[in-house]
């Protein structure tokens, strides 16, 4: 295959090329020598199957990430679980959008919070979800696959939706609509200079801001209705 596309690409460039055999080995377990658990807070530690439990840590969650995003090392995620870290969220119901792992909505669902839905338009991530909910010994009310038009005639005390910029701007409307009164929308997957875009798409849907953090330019932000 590689013969035959460097024989293609001669006819227009000057190609050369080495080949080196990587000694065969146990990727899974090179993998694992270099996934590090986090630690969000004093009370709060996600780790893989792999890493033994911590009991001084109140909520030490299992996370086997698979391929979907959420396993809390990116600063989003991270900034989100420190927010419901924060809370007392005992008895609120919680949606938990664009859930990745899950990491989220079983950090709530750990902390009291019911009913917890958690919704994601990617099958990986749906299954990956319902499987670290199991994991973490919880059974959420709903795990759902699809989008914002999940949403409709459904109501939450809190929403999280840590997702990308456009994705937030474009299904903001929904989540205001799906947002009890009073109730708080947090958001996350956009960077410190998209934050003024956010709050004005916010505000113009009724929305009051909160509060904000950064970490390495990337931002988590709270709204209330």
């Amino acid at each position: 295959m590689v013969e035959k596309t460097v024989a293609d690409l001669q006819q227009f460039f000057r190609i050369s090329y080495e080949v080196s055999v990587i000694e065969d080995r146990n990727w899974n377990e090179e993998w694992e020598k270099n996934y590090e658990d986090v630690i969000v807070d004093e009370n709060v530690r996600i780790r893989a199957p792999f890493h033994d439990p911590d009991p001084e840590f109140q909520y030490d969650i299992e996370i086997k990430p698979q391929m979907s995003f959420g396993t809390a090392h990116h600063d989003t995620t991270r900034q989100m679980l420190e927010v419901i870290s924060s809370k007392d969220v005992k008895d609120l119901s919680l949606l938990d959008m664009g859930c990745g792992t899950g990491v989220i909505a079983i950090l709530a669902s750990l902390k009291g919070a019911s009913p917890v839905t958690a919704i994601d338009n990617d099958e990986w991530a749906w299954e990956n979800t319902k499987e670290n909910v199991l994991r973490n010994n919880l059974e959420l009310d709903n795990v759902l696959l699809g989008d914002a038009s999940l949403l409709k005639d459904k109501k939450w005390d809190i929403i999280m939706a840590n997702i990308n910029r456009n994705i937030l701007l474009n299904d903001m409307e929904h989540y205001v609509a799906s947002l009890k009164d009073p109730g708080e929308l947090w958001m996350s997957g956009f960077y410190e200079e998209d934050l003024p875009v956010i709050k004005e798409r916010a505000e113009s849907l009724g929305l009051k801001f909160i509060s904000a953090q950064a970490a390495n330019r990337w931002v988590a932000a709270g709204f209330k209705k």
